[in-house]
């Protein structure tokens, strides 16, 4: 299911115009599972795929512990990259219909 929801999530920011800089890009620190460039900005981008709300929305499930993962993610690729890009934080949150929602800015 969480691959399917990448695959979705990957055409979604495409057709919205992004460019796919790297696909679950593996860090000592943890996994983004997109890194893209929207614009002038780079977004790490996490993917939450669910079945139901039961337990809240897919973007409630990026817990506090996730979101300082994805901040080490990110001082990584600048260092790895050799620039600091003008950043921000995503979630794509894919639901059991394959509807797809951004939240740009998500954290």
């Amino acid at each position: 299911m969480g691959k399917r929801g990448e695959r979705l999530a990957e055409k979604y920011l495409k057709a919205a115009g992004c460019k796919i800089l790297r696909r679950n890009y593996r860090t000592p620190f943890g996994e983004a599972d997109l890194v893209v460039k929207d614009g002038e900005e780079i977004a790490f981008v996490e993917v939450k795929t669910r079945t139901s709300d039961a337990y809240g929305t897919p973007a409630e499930g990026v817990v506090y512990g996730k979101r300082l993962r994805y901040e080490k993610i990110a001082r990584f690729y600048w260092m790895e990259t050799g620039k600091e890009p003008n950043a921000r934080f995503d979630v794509v949150e894919v639901f059991a219909d394959d509807c797809v929602r951004h939240c740009k800015n998500a954290f």
